[in-house]
């Protein structure tokens, strides 16, 4: 019995009628994990269909991670999970506490049946690129983070144009793309602007930027504010060597150096919030806990996650700035 049926009047698509046929295949066993399916060639002369309508069936299912195909052997099945309706691509710069909040939020917001798979690139062009290549075309959607890396428009146009979703940072280059971002340059000038009363009893400005990790936005965003302000201010590369001094206020956007920081606070035995103040950057649940409370300017990770989802769900093709707010603590 062939595993292919095509009922000539039915009211159903020809390329549904055989993604139905397969994924019943897989429900009574007739086909298995690591089984092969009938060749194109096959299916094209047995049912008077064209390629195109197979490659149509056969595309989804492999989107769905259902089936795979083996470049000169054919397709086979992967997956009997047939219940998977969506399968997506998750591209992060990297893993932390906040951005397991946006994973989980977005999980959650997705809803049953749609699979995640989620990747890591840790600020690298080359794994940025390798993980892209290599899954190209077995995804319904691909969400990416390009973080501050250069020319990712240059690989990420290999993908279907209207699959691609980018998250949290995003450049000129990328503008053709829907997105759910951060205003790195106004969030920053902002949260400064609503600290500014618990500023003004300090003299000095440091920001701490990685240069590999946190976008250029950020720092634009610093400097308008101290200049408009007329603040004594400092940008800096590393804490190595650096010993803080009354009468600073550190802001500080990833989470070791915050630690780093605060242990160099409690060897000078300076007060923090007192002689010395700290602004930290993406809210967590720790920071609400650590020295009494560290201040934040922090985007809401949970709201982007839900937001993504949405977007995903109902096919939006929007550019959206997702909301930032100073939450404001003992740390200043």
């Amino acid at each position: 019995m062939s595993i292919v049926s095509i009922k000539k009047k039915s009211g159903k698509p020809k390329y549904r009628q055989i993604i139905a046929s397969i994924e019943n295949a897989i429900t009574d066993g007739t086909l298995q994990k690591g089984d092969q399916l009938p060749s194109l060639n096959n299916i094209k002369n047995t049912h008077n269909v064209s390629r195109d309508t197979i490659f149509t069936a056969f595309n989804e299912l492999k989107n769905r991670g259902i089936i795979t195909s083996v470049a000169g052997k054919g397709f086979y099945v992967v997956s009997e999970d047939i219940t998977v309706t969506q399968k997506i691509f998750l591209l992060f710069d990297e893993l932390n506490s906040f951005k397991e909040d946006l994973y989980n939020s977005f999980l959650k917001n997705l809803g049953e049946h749609i699979q995640v798979d989620i990747f890591f690139h840790h600020f690298n062009d080359v794994m940025f690129s390798k993980l892209i290549h290599d899954n190209s075309g077995d995804y319904s959607h691909y969400v990416i983070m390009p973080s501050t890396l250069k020319n990712t428009n240059q690989v990420i146009k290999m993908l279907p144009h209207d699959k691609v979703y980018i998250l949290d940072q995003t450049h000129k280059e990328l503008a053709q793309y829907p997105a759910i971002y951060q205003n790195f340059k106004s969030d920053m000038f902002n949260g400064l602007m609503k600290a500014l009363n618990h500023l003004q009893k300090y003299q000095t400005l440091v920001l701490l930027n990685h240069r590999k990790k946190q976008p250029i936005e950020m720092i634009r965003g610093f400097k308008l504010f101290c200049k408009q302000q007329d603040f004594k201010n400092e940008i800096i590369h590393t804490l190595e060597d650096r010993t803080p001094k009354i009468g600073e206020v550190y802001v500080i956007p990833d989470d070791r150096n915050l630690i780093r920081i605060i242990k160099k606070i409690k060897e000078t035995r300076l007060v923090l919030s007192k002689d010395i103040g700290i602004i930290s950057y993406n809210d967590t649940l720790l920071k609400e806990i650590v020295e009494g409370g560290i201040t934040t300017i922090s985007t809401d990770f949970n709201k982007m996650g839900e937001r993504l989802a949405q977007m995903i769900l109902h096919k939006e093709q929007l550019r959206i700035e997702n909301i930032n707010n100073l939450i404001l603590r003992k740390s200043l």
